[in-house]
C-alpha cells in the first residue's frame, strides 16, 4: 500500500501531534507499508525516519506560506507520487486532491466545539475554517476515542463518511530513577502529580483551588507537583498558590526530559488530571504504565482511556476534586486497588495496534474511493 502523509507537524519537536505523526510513520513502515511523508520545510532533526520512507520537503517556513503549500504544492506532490491513499493526521485535508486518491483524516478532539474558551484565537479560527472541509472530503474519518467519534456524529449530523475509532499508542519512557533523583526539583515528600502543558483546558486553577481545600495535615503528607511547559493564560497560577498559602506544598517543575518524567511518574502517589476536556489524555496511560492510579474527569474521553484504574470527578467542582484528592492522598488501600489493573489497561495502547488499525482504515478508504469513481 502506498500511503501519503501530511508531515507539517514534524517541523517542531515540541508539537504533540508531531510526535504522534513520527510514531505513526515508524509503525506503519514496520508493518510493511510504503510511506511518503510531505512537509513544507525541513523536519526537526529529532524525527529520524525509517529507511525506506520517502520524505519530500519544501522551503515554506512562514505560516501563510505553509498554508499555501498545503493547498498547492502538497496535492501536486501527492499526485506525482501516485499514492493510493492520503492521510491528514490532524484535522486537515487539502481542498483539492486527485480523484483517484483515497483520503482519510484523523480528528483528535473537538476542543473548539466543547471548550473554545480554552483555545488560542489563531488555533480556534483555524479549526473552525478547516475541519469541516476536511470532514466533507474524507472517505473515512478516524477518531482517537469513542467519545470523540460520538461527538463527531452529534455535532456534524451531515457527515457521510464512516467514522472509525483507533486509539493512539504511547511511547515507552526510559527507566526511571529513584526518589532521591527528584531532589534537584525540590521534591522531598510524597506527592500527587500533574503532567501537561499549562493551559486553560487543563483546569489547573480548579486543581490548585481543590488542593487548597484539603486540611493542612493532609497537604503535609502529599505535595502537588505540576510538570509541564508554559502554555498561555496561566500567568495567575503562581499567584493562586501564593494567595492560598500553598507555596510550601505546590511545586512547578517546568518542562522536564523523558528520564526525569519517568522518574516523576514512578515515584508519585497518583496522577491528578481533572481536565475540562481531552481528546485522549496521554498522561493517564503513561502514569498507568508505571502502575499508578489516576484522578481524572468524568467527561469526554478520560473515563474511556482510564478504564477501572481511576477516580472520576466533575472538573467544574473544586470540592469534588478535593474529596478525591484527599482520598487518594490518605488511603493507601484505595491506591493499591486502583493500581492493580493500571499496567494492563495501559498495554492496550501501542503504536503497532494503532498502525494496524490505520492500515485497515486505509484499505477500506481505497475500496470506497474506487467504488465512488466506478
Amino acid at each position: 500500500m502506498k500511503i501519503g502523509i501530511d508531515g507539517r507537524n514534524l517541523l517542531s519537536a515540541t508539537d504533540g501531534i508531531g510526535r504522534f505523526v513520527h510514531k505513526s510513520v515508524k509503525a506503519l513502515a514496520a508493518l510493511g507499508a510504503e510511506v511518503h511523508v510531505y512537509a513544507p520545510a525541513k523536519i526537526n532533526a529529532n524525527y529520524e525516519l525509517p529507511t525506506g520512507v520517502t520524505l519530500r520537503t519544501g522551503t515554506f517556513h512562514a505560516l501563510p506560506a505553509r498554508a499555501l503549500w498545503g493547498q498547492a504544492m502538497l496535492p501536486f506532490w501527492v499526485a506525482r507520487d501516485k499514492v493510493e491513499v492520503f492521510w491528514g493526521p490532524s484535522h486537515r485535508l487539502p481542498l483539492f486532491l486527485d480523484d483517484r486518491i483515497a483520503r482519510v483524516v484523523t480528528i483528535h478532539d473537538l476542543v473548539w466545539v466543547h471548550a473554545p474558551e480554552t483555545m488560542r484565537l489563531r488555533t480556534l479560527v483555524g479549526e473552525r475554517l478547516l475541519m469541516k472541509p476536511a470532514l466533507r472530503r474524507a472517505d473515512i474519518v478516524a477518531a482517537d476515542s469513542g467519545a470523540t467519534a460520538a461527538a463527531l456524529k452529534t455535532e456534524f449530523s451531515w457527515l457521510k463518511a464512516p467514522i472509525r475509532t483507533v486509539a493512539p499508542g504511547t511511547t515507552a519512557l526510559p527507566p526511571p530513577g529513584g526518589f532521591s533523583d527528584l531532589e534537584p526539583l525540590g521534591i522531598t515528600r510524597p506527592y500527587a502529580l500533574f503532567v501537561g502543558t499549562l493551559e486553560p483546558r487543563k483546569n489547573l486553577g480548579n486543581l490548585i483551588r481543590a488542593y487548597g481545600l484539603l486540611p493542612a495535615s493532609t497537604r503535609s503528607g502529599c505535595d502537588l507537583v505540576i510538570v509541564g511547559g508554559s502554555g498561555w493564560k496561566q500567568t495567575s497560577l503562581a499567584e493562586d498558590v501564593r494567595r492560598g498559602g500553598l507555596g510550601q506544598n505546590v511545586i512547578f517543575t517546568g518542562f522536564v526530559d523523558d528520564r526525569m518524567l519517568a522518574t516523576l511518574y514512578a515515584n508519585c502517589l497518583f496522577l491528578a488530571m481533572p481536565s475540562f476536556y481531552e481528546g485522549f489524555g496521554f498522561p493517564i496511560v503513561e502514569a498507568q504504565s508505571f502502575g499508578k492510579p489516576v484522578l481524572t474527569s468524568n467527561t469526554s474521553s478520560m473515563p474511556e482511556v482510564a478504564g477501572d484504574s481511576a477516580v472520576l470527578v466533575d472538573p467544574h467542582d473544586p470540592e469534588a476534586i478535593a474529596g478525591a484528592l484527599g482520598q487518594l492522598c490518605l488511603d493507601a488501600r484505595l491506591r493499591q486497588k486502583l493500581a492493580a489493573g493500571a499496567r494492563q489497561n495501559a498495554e492496550r495502547f501501542t503504536w503497532e495496534n494503532h498502525a494496524g488499525g490505520m492500515l485497515q482504515i486505509f484499505e477500506q478508504a481505497i475500496r470506497l474511493r474506487r467504488k465512488f469513481r466506478a
